[in-house]
């Protein structure tokens, strides 16, 4: 799309809302900013309906930071917690029907490719683990299979959050939930394993934690998918709600699971992934 669309006729300037003039005067559009920059530009998403305290949010508004060029992306999600807060986000996406957010997004950047060849159009699947390793696992790895120029984000909360707190395939065995009283009978589901089985050329499990290596991963989870194949990005985004913990521990909970092992942070680079890293970073040079 061309970079005027975000611009304001003069006519039209002075009755425009004043949150669409901030967007357009100071956000992320056409600059380079990142997550150690918040605060200091007008930010994508900068209010949402979520619980107080929630890990998701936190990284919905991380990984928004962190997108290469928000201006030219696509974000298909799906439902979920998530899609609670897509309405205040300020970048195109869609709504898909729960579990096919990645066949939407296949088509979509099929077409972006045909339609504008010689532009860079990224199409980044953001949704929960409910959408990504149960409902949807299907038509997730089917994109993999095929070697979909596609970003995959699962918003990891070990719960279907949305929806009363039932267990997911990501829930940590023996988790005792609203919906599993008697604890989950079966480990959580290694997708990171499975997205490198599948193909994908980039995977990395990263936590909000840690913003600057969430940022990393998502700026090389989507420059990966732009030019070589599939990539998956998974995200730690704990439930306060669900999980009865207070909204002001989520980080502390993340650093405890992380230190004791049960919540691992991971990369793997394929080989023409590292090679096309070392290119774009000798290129800044």
């Amino acid at each position: 799309m061309k970079k005027n669309i975000f611009q304001i006729s003069p006519s039209f300037y002075d009755v425009m809302p004043a949150e669409y003039r901030e967007l357009v005067e100071n956000g992320p559009f056409e600059k380079k900013v990142g997550v150690s920059d918040l605060g200091a530009f007008k930010e994508l998403s900068e209010e949402h309906p979520l619980c107080a305290g929630c890990g998701l949010a936190l990284s919905l508004r991380l990984i928004l930071a962190s997108l290469p060029n928000p201006e030219d992306t696509i974000i298909v999600g799906s439902t979920g917690c998530s899609a609670i807060a897509f309405p205040q986000v300020a970048v195109q996406n869609i709504h898909s029907l729960f579990g096919n957010q990645n066949a939407i997004a296949s088509g979509v950047k099929r077409a972006l490719t045909l339609r504008f060849p010689d532009k860079i159009k990224d199409v980044v699947v953001i949704a929960g683990d409910g959408a990504t390793v149960d409902i949807g696992l299907d038509m997730v790895m089917q994109s993999w299979f095929r070697q979909e120029r596609i970003t995959t984000i699962m918003l990891d909360n070990e719960a279907y959050a949305n929806t009363g707190g039932q267990e997911s395939g990501m829930s940590q065995e023996g988790a005792v939930l609203h919906m599993a009283p008697k604890g989950k009978t079966f480990p959580k589901v290694s997708l990171p394993e499975l997205a490198r089985a599948s193909g994908c050329v980039y995977v990395a499990a990263v936590n909000p934690a840690k913003p600057k290596k969430l940022e990393k991963a998502i700026v090389r989870g989507v420059l990966a998918a732009r030019e070589l194949g599939p990539t998956y990005i998974q995200v730690f985004t704990p439930c306060p709600t669900n999980y009865k913990f207070k909204p002001n521990e989520t980080i502390e909970k993340i650093k405890m699971r992380v230190k004791e092992g049960t919540y691992e942070t991971t990369e793997f680079i394929s080989a023409e992934a590292q090679e096309l890293f070392a290119r774009l970073e000798e290129g800044k040079k």
